[in-house]
């Protein structure tokens, strides 16, 4: 949680989210990404101010567990001074404990987004799913919890005005918007009606037309005149290069696609729901499938 400057906007770990994804797509596989289709609903996370407050925050703890498909794992929360919003202890289990700012007590509605995060933890932490650093970790954990159905309540924390704001989680707002996005083409679920926060409709907003564009660059058939015009370029220059018996391997003008081979000469880009790379031949109109996302793509090679 933090105050003005503290709010860091744009995009500056797309690369690793993107990484996420990719990751999550790994590790859980397709089957089990989609079973992750609904997210948690706000019902499922609300917390009165007449509640009772450990009776509640098990609640709701009790509601991420079962929404992660982890029965056997017993969350004990508690509160405590710290500077960080929250914490966990990861263990062996099936007890797993966990730490809530104090600031909570009073701030009730953001205890799911807290919470959230950290059930994640030991959601990747069963999967034995990490980055490697503490920072790219975390970004892994923030893009899980979007992903699978309960990063929303995280965007949704983040409020901001003239002299104060509060943001949870390691992403930018922009970041998880992107990924809230990126989840809503997958499975056709809008979240907006979600937010409480009016920052954070603001920053959805903004990330969902990054995540639009993802589906909108060349060789895709979507990218548009511009994008076609500098990829016919791009190939032209390579197959001139290819003519001249040069080698064929460096990415063209910066555009996340890349020509490689001699015969056939081929394309890879990314795939603009898991980016993962897929390797397509260069021969014009061709229908891709990738094989870890199972999207499948229209192409202009």
């Amino acid at each position: 949680m933090g105050t003005g400057s503290d709010v860091v906007h744009g995009y500056p770990h797309i690369e690793t989210v993107r990484e996420s994804i990719t990751a999550i797509f790994k590790r859980l596989s397709y089957d089990t990404v989609h079973t992750f289709s609904t997210s948690i609903l706000p019902a499922d996370v609300a917390f009165a101010d007449i509640d009772d407050l450990y009776l509640g925050v098990q609640r709701v703890a009790r509601a991420m567990v079962q929404h992660l498909r982890l029965p056997d794992a017993r969350i004990i929360v508690s509160f405590r001074d710290m500077h960080h919003a929250a914490n966990v202890e990861l263990a062996a289990g099936p007890e797993y404990f966990i730490e809530l700012n104090s600031r909570f007590k009073t701030h009730r509605q953001d205890i799911g987004a807290a919470l959230a995060h950290e059930v994640m933890h030991v959601y990747l932490h069963r999967l034995d799913l990490a980055f490697d650093g503490v920072r790219n970790n975390e970004i892994l954990t923030d893009t899980a919890t979007a992903y699978l159905g309960t990063g929303w309540l995280l965007l949704d924390a983040f409020r901001e005005d003239a002299v104060s704001s509060q943001k949870l989680g390691y992403l930018t707002p922009e970041e998880f918007g992107y990924v809230l996005a990126k989840r809503a083409i997958v499975f056709g679920e809008d979240p907006s009606p979600w937010f409480t926060s009016p920052q954070a409709y603001t920053a959805y907003t903004a990330g969902k037309a990054l995540a639009l564009r993802d589906g909108q660059q060349p060789p895709l058939t979507a990218c548009g005149w511009a994008g076609r015009r500098r990829y016919a370029r791009d190939r032209r220059s390579v197959q001139d290069l290819r003519g001249a018996g040069a080698a064929v391997s460096a990415p063209a003008s910066g555009s996340g696609y890349a020509f490689e081979g001699q015969a056939p000469l081929r394309v890879t880009f990314p795939c603009p729901t898991c980016h993962q790379r897929i390797r397509v031949p260069v021969r014009g109109r061709v229908r891709a499938r990738c094989g870890l996302c199972r999207t499948v793509l229209e192409c202009d090679t």
